[in-house]
């Protein structure tokens, strides 16, 4: 245990010099202190399946139809993690599954390990290519989606490796959307990063369900990944994004879906067609050179990403530009002049309703009015992954620190009672502050309760007609004392 705690903590100092390098001191001194009060709640364990439950698992899947490609860009792998790596896939209790490995290589390390495993065990699901030069990432795993046969092509890196049960899920996740008449396009699970030389798995990543605005803001899809292997081969991975090239797939896909769904559909299709299956069932690797583990080690990459974000932006239309948020691999869609006019499938935009203690009291809502990020203090960012930071798609926001879409604003004034008219505040900090108009309910005589039931109302309304509800964090305002 204390060679965990030092190993982390030294990781943790590292990624506290480079923030204040690139956000100031005040930022780091809260990204810090929320770092700490996380490390002391921590208490994730993962377990791996029994033998039972796989053997289970090999015969409920036996009459299911699909075969997955696992696709593996291997270049000068290390043999303990390649070896790994193809031993995850074969421990797989979903047993329609082929691993292609193309391997850029100049040494014989890889064609060396990957000939020892097929002739000791004889599996023929496993192919390999060598291939004449090492042409980057995409290409390298474009070659390796040349040849696959599957009906849904899977992402594996090199030196991460799978839970036993990762196609088996994913293929229960298809057959359920089938059952549903859907076909999905994109299939995506749970992760977690795995510590190399502590030999422990940590950091789960239990992902939300498709989420438009935050696909926008970071791509939170990432791992274990799988796409209609007819799409993926038509739309194959792009090298000028290397580094972010399965954040420009996904943004692909997505954009690939909006040209066949109506504008009012989206809201109601794009979750049904790209699947999230909320089990940990890849194991990122986490090691010196890895961005698992150090953050910096490939900053190219996240400019790759801001590309990415900025070239499916000016696909759709949109008026915006894009930047890098506070946290590296985290960006900001600056939309001109805003969401709603940028945007047909934007309905309402909220912010965040802070008390006099700066903490957040309202705002993001679920579905029975809670609050989803209610406590935190508005210098935190809500852990690891940053959401409480993050535009998304949420099931209401709440009233006092609203944009209603003009379409929307006859329903507002029959929910609330008052004529729509709109007040201006300030929002964002420093270069990219702006001054925004929300609508004006200061005449509205409500408790909590009352407000977050309006709240509630106006953005069902709203996505019973269509339109997302997206809560923007950069906007805030004081509770009401009403």
């Amino acid at each position: 245990m204390a060679v965990r705690n030092k190993i982390f903590k030294m990781n943790n100092l590292k990624k506290t010099v480079n923030y204040i390098k690139k956000n100031g001191v005040r930022h780091a001194f809260y990204a810090a202190k929320e770092r700490i009060e996380e490390e002391r709640r921590a208490d994730y364990c993962y377990r791996k399946p029994s033998a039972e439950l796989l053997e289970a698992q090999r015969r409920d899947s036996a009459a299911y139809p699909e075969l997955f490609s696992i696709v593996v860009p291997a270049y000068e792998t290390k043999e303990e993690f390649l070896r790994e790596m193809m031993e995850s896939v074969r421990r797989q209790s979903y047993p329609k599954w082929e691993l292609i490995i193309a391997d850029a290589s100049t040494s014989d390390i890889v064609r060396n390990v990957v000939e020892e495993v097929i002739g000791r065990s004889g599996d023929c699901r496993i192919k390999y290519r060598r291939l004449e030069e090492n042409r980057g990432i995409s290409c390298n795993t474009n070659a390796a989606i040349a040849l696959a046969a599957g009906d849904y092509i899977a992402l594996l890196d090199h030196d991460d490796f799978l839970a036993p049960d990762a196609l088996y899920h994913m293929a229960v996740g298809l057959q359920r959307a089938r059952n549903r008449g859907v076909t999905p396009v994109l299939l995506y699970t749970d992760e977690d990063k795995y510590d190399n030389n502590g030999s422990y798995h940590l950091n789960p990543h239990r992902k939300k369900d498709f989420n438009l605005d935050l696909i926008l803001s970071n791509n939170y899809i990432c791992h274990f990944m799988a796409v209609e292997a007819c799409l993926l081969k038509r739309l194959l991975l792009r090298e000028e994004f290397d580094g972010a090239q399965d954040y420009d797939l996904v943004l692909r896909v997505i954009g690939e879906l909006y040209k066949i769904t109506p504008v009012h559909k989206l809201l109601h299709d794009l979750p049904d067609k790209i699947v999230h299956i909320p089990r940990i069932l890849y194991h990122w690797r986490s090691h010196a050179d890895s961005t698992a583990e150090n953050t910096s080690s490939k900053t190219y990459a996240y400019e790759a990403g801001k590309a990415a974000l900025a070239d499916f932006c000016a696909s759709r239309g949109w008026q915006a530009q894009v930047r890098h948020g506070l946290h590296l691999g985290f960006y900001e869609v600056d939309y001109q002049p805003d969401i709603l006019t940028a945007r047909q499938e934007a309905g309402i935009v909220g912010g965040r309703i802070l008390d006099a203690h700066g903490r957040i009291c309202g705002g993001a809502m679920d579905v029975d009015g809670s609050c989803l990020y209610e406590g935190l203090h508005k210098e935190y960012s809500g852990g690891n992954t940053h959401r409480a930071t993050l535009k998304q798609d949420v099931p209401a926001v709440d009233i006092r620190c609203m944009q209603v879409r003009e379409e929307l604003r006859r329903e507002f004034e029959h929910i609330t009672g008052l004529p729509y008219e709109e007040r201006t505040i300030r929002c964002g900090k420093g270069r990219h502050a702006a001054r925004i108009q929300i609508a004006d309910v200061t005449r509205l005589v409500c408790d909590e309760a009352g407000y977050r039931k309006l709240s509630l109302e106006l953005s069902k309304a709203a996505e019973n007609l269509g339109y997302f509800v997206i809560w923007n964090p950069r906007m805030s305002v004081l509770a009401s004392r009403g």
